[in-house]
């Protein structure tokens, strides 16, 4: 049966959904950890999927490329990019496990993930061999490795001259869009107008300056990394107030909240990906990433 590929549209986010979700599961049960807690679980899965459903219809909306692989009606892969910027991010890449190494990946990545515009390309990779052979190909390089740190939320208190207030997207936008480029290189208001219906967001003030935000599971960027432990110790006690666990993404290179993270007795997680981009670029030790770490 012949394969075709076709654009996506919204109306494929579960499709694709499954795809993400029976890829990673396999790669997690050949690496002998475990990836998506429940994967195999039918009644776990469409739990999670009205929990990421939002997540995947904005994905969808928002692409720059959404690129389907099919085989008699049935999505069998896909591909999909953000561009903000002058940045290109390849959101996902998933194959079905019997599909791989078919040539499939080759053909969506070539569609997916091209930019005449972009000034960095980025993607945050699983560890599979086939699919970093893939990255590597595209001319994108590891820069560091992300660890997902969590432990039981609990009230924390750290002392600082911080100020924190509820982000709202409209008022603080310039704000955001000026840490975002100082930190990552590039601005995204319409990925924080998506964030903060998603999860509860605080920019931090220093003086009545703003110099950093952060959302509940990410993503933080703080101009002062020595902020980083006010920041996750607030983050924390809201978790604690509403009964959450607390759990962040972490570019292993930010020192300062490693080090606060370690010190919380937080639990690191088997599992971990990487940050590739075609060229150097940002402040990642200034950043904490986006969880789940779909986009950084």
């Amino acid at each position: 049966m012949s394969i075709t590929y076709r654009r996506g549209v919204i109306e494929d986010s579960r499709a694709v959904f499954d795809v993400f979700v029976e890829s990673v599961t396999d790669l997690g049960e050949h690496m002998n950890i475990t990836t998506i807690p429940g994967g195999r679980d039918p009644q776990a899965m469409q739990s999670l999927w009205l929990r990421r459903r939002a997540m995947f219809e904005f994905l969808a909306r928002d692409a720059a490329q959404f690129w389907l692989a099919e085989e008699g009606g049935k999505v069998i892969a896909y591909a999909r990019s953000i561009e903000h910027d002058g940045l290109l991010e390849l959101t996902e890449f998933f194959v079905l496990p019997e599909h791989q190494s078919a040539g499939v990946g080759r053909e969506l990545l070539a569609r997916a993930f091209q930019s005449r515009t972009a000034q960095h390309r980025v993607i945050i990779a699983t560890t599979d061999g086939r699919a970093l052979a893939r990255y590597l190909k595209a001319g994108v390089y590891a820069r560091f490795p992300i660890k997902y740190f969590s432990r039981k939320a609990e009230r924390v208190e750290v002392k600082t001259d911080l100020a924190f207030e509820p982000l709202a997207t409209d008022y603080h936008m310039p704000d955001l869009n000026r840490i975002d480029r100082a930190l990552i290189g590039h601005a995204r208001p319409v990925m924080h107008r998506w964030m903060v219906t998603d999860r509860e967001g605080f920019v931090y003030r220093r003086r009545g300056e703003v110099i950093g935000y952060g959302y509940a599971n990410g993503p933080y960027a703080l101009m002062n990394d020595g902020d980083f432990p006010a920041a996750l110790a607030h983050a924390e006690s809201r978790a604690a107030e509403k009964e959450k666990n607390f759990g962040v993404e972490v570019p292993l290179v930010n020192r300062r909240a490693i080090q606060y993270l370690l010190d919380r007795k937080c639990q690191i997680d088997a599992f971990h990906t990487l940050f590739m981009s075609s060229e150097p670029f940002g402040r990642f030790e200034n950043y904490l990433c986006f969880s789940p770490i779909f986009f950084m």
